[in-house]
């Protein structure tokens, strides 16, 4: 039977590991072991290199807002929020917003700290703005 369990994970894909990662309470990316790039999307083989010598690491959690815009909203729709573009520490970038922070506010190279949120369609990376260096 475990066998079986086994199996299952191992057939489930990138995506979905990423996902039971996140559920697990750790924000992980891949890394390619052949040339030593950090991945995120998750994929199956390394967009640098070719490798399907993937592994998947615990991401520090840090990185720079490399772009951002508000989307406005009506206020009974939730009012206007972030949209950002947040390059990782280890190089990958990826979407998300920048929270605890009015919308206007979040700016070009501004230091992010990675949380796990979840809401009615399930667990997401978002960022939190941090002072100083690290």
């Amino acid at each position: 039977m475990s066998e079986n369990t086994q199996d299952e994970s191992v057939n489930l894909g990138p995506d979905a590991e990423y996902h039971n990662r996140l559920a697990d309470g750790s924000f992980c990316l891949q890394k390619c072991q052949s040339c030593g790039a950090h991945i995120f999307f998750p994929r199956l083989i390394c967009p640098a290199c070719g490798s399907d010598d993937i592994d998947w690491v615990e991401a520090s959690g840090k990185g720079t807002v490399y772009s951002t815009s508000v989307i406005r909203q009506k206020p009974e729709r939730g009012g206007d929020y972030n949209f950002a573009l947040i390059e990782l520490k280890e190089g990958p970038r990826m979407i998300s917003r920048v929270e605890n922070i009015p919308p206007h506010d979040v700016a070009i190279d501004m230091a992010v700290q990675a949380r796990i949120t979840e809401d009615d369609q399930g667990l997401y990376v978002v960022f939190d703005p941090i002072s100083g260096e690290d």
